[in-house]
């Protein structure tokens, strides 16, 4: 409506107005498809900061993780480092892809990298960078050559709605886990600390979500964003008078705080403005790795963050389509060969950044679920990214608590597609099922997807249909085969 508007005006005959700003904004709708897609210019502005401040603790979560692996003293660089990449391929996501998609670090492969690269067999942390870009290149040549876009198009649509389904349940929990609503305790999972709710910070997290679904349920245009805007301020209203300090259920590490902020405290340390160093970028070694381990170690490593990027992006950017009505009557976005392409050029870039591999954010659904329907949604985040940069302090004033609601609320946006599945079908629904529970019961998408594909395979194989099932699903089939049982195969090959 606003464009609309905007497009009216240049029929005044005021000369001075009629190739300014209305011109521009026609450019962007029509370079971005705005109005085509049922968006304004507003929506995705909207919804671009929604997605950053979803996704922003990954500035101060994967500096956290790799420093463990990284020389002592780069927490800042790796943080800068972490900022600039996420902001040049999001960026450029928007502009290539026109998705509403945001890519930054991975936490799966920062930990692999932090935990299990590091140090084995002597490798460096270069080292296991040059294992990241590897990784790229490959995953790169598999677009390139249209093998990961058949793959895609080969999963039955059923089952992409069920991907779709358990990403929602996944980030969910996410959302729950990051604030403490719910911990390990006496059982696997349990309610707050001891099975009750305690502590500042659990009701930030329960007045940013309350508060989420009033607006939503009214109808309130940014109710996300306000949501996690006003979550914050109470954070910081809170954090002044009480000084709650960083959660800590480690002995070894400082006395215990089990109700204090997760991640990051909601109060101001030092001036809001920092000079970024990016002093990471060009720290890979691109065969140092193969010197220490050997090529057979190399080919299995490799492989392990190989498929974990193949499949969580394409479960990724399903489930932001459906969510942002972006899908074709089979399951698939627009211009995925392009999306595909962006995201294998972030793993390349994240270990060429040395950040480790870049990947499509599941957290850009709280964008698109405040009305982000194309690009322009991501380049926002992107320039959002470049600015954290500079304002890294401000950044690192927003706890979980105040952001992780969103990630609830878009579950929920999320598990309503539950419907679109042929539940009196037992072949489809059994696959659908396994899908969506392994996705948050073992914290991954790709394993979700691999329970799909794998279980959808034996389904059909038992009843006769065998020559139904696409071929690269058979492909599919078998890399998860080899992928769940990494471990055993290792061992009968002699290698760590």
């Amino acid at each position: 409506m606003i464009w609309k508007n905007a497009a009216v005006s240049t029929r005044t005959p005021t000369k001075s107005s009629s190739s300014s700003s209305p011109s521009q904004v026609s450019r962007l709708d029509r370079f971005f498809h705005i109005t085509e897609r049922g968006s304004s210019i507003s929506r995705e502005i909207r919804g671009g900061i929604v997605t950053f401040f979803s996704m922003s603790y990954i500035l101060v979560l994967n500096p956290a993780i790799l420093s463990k692996a990284s020389p002592p003293g780069t927490e800042a660089q790796l943080a800068a480092g972490t900022a600039f990449v996420a902001a040049v391929m999001t960026i450029l996501m928007g502009v290539v892809a026109n998705y509403p998609m945001a890519l930054a670090a991975g936490l799966g492969i920062n930990a692999m990298v932090a935990y299990t690269l590091v140090g084995t067999q002597g490798m460096t942390y270069a080292d296991a960078m040059g294992l990241v870009v590897i990784e790229g290149v490959i995953i790169l040549a598999l677009v390139l050559t249209g093998f990961r876009e058949a793959v895609f198009k080969a999963v039955p649509d059923q089952l992409k709605t069920a991907i779709s389904v358990g990403i929602g349940l996944f980030i969910a929990l996410i959302g729950l886990v990051d604030a403490k609503m719910v911990r390990r305790g006496g059982t696997p999972l349990e309610l707050g600390l001891g099975g009750s709710l305690q502590g500042w910070p659990v009701l930030v997290f329960l007045f940013g979500l309350f508060l989420m679904v009033v607006l939503h349920v009214r109808k309130v245009r940014g109710a996300i964003l306000i949501g996690i805007a006003s979550a914050t301020v109470l954070a910081i209203v809170i954090d002044a008078f009480a000084h709650l300090g960083p959660f800590n259920d480690d002995p070894e590490k400082g006395p215990l705080n089990l109700t204090g902020w997760s991640l990051s405290e909601p109060h101001l340390d030092g001036f809001p403005v920092d000079l970024p160093s990016l002093s990471t970028l060009g720290h890979f070694s691109l065969l140092g790795s193969l010197h220490k381990v050997g090529i057979v170690s190399v080919i299995l490593l490799v492989f392990s963050l190989l498929l974990a990027d193949f499949f969580d992006t394409m479960g990724t950017m399903v489930a932001i389509g459906a969510e942002g009505d972006l899908l074709d009557e089979h399951g698939n976005p627009p211009k995925t060969r392009e999306i595909l392409v962006v995201d294998s050029l972030a793993a390349i870039a994240g270990g060429l950044g040395g950040v480790s591999s870049n990947t499509s954010y599941v957290e850009s659904a709280a964008g698109v679920g405040e009305g982000a329907r194309t690009g322009l949604a991501s380049v926002v985040t992107g320039c959002m990214f470049a600015l954290s940069m500079f304002f890294a302090p401000l950044v690192k004033m927003v706890p979980y608590e105040a952001a992780t609601p969103a990630l609830v609320v878009v579950g929920f946006l999320m598990m309503m597609q539950v419907t679109d599945i042929d539940w009196k079908s037992p072949e489809i629904a059994l696959p659908a099922f396994l899908t969506i529970i392994m996705m948050p019961f073992s914290y991954s998408i790709t394993n979700g997807i691999g329970a799909g594909f794998v279980s959808y395979l034996v389904v059909e194989v038992a009843q006769g249909r065998a020559r139904r099932i696409h071929p690269l699903m058979w492909v599919a089939c078998a890399m998860f085969v080899v992928y769940f049982t990494l471990a055993p195969i290792k061992a009968i090959l002699g290698v760590s």
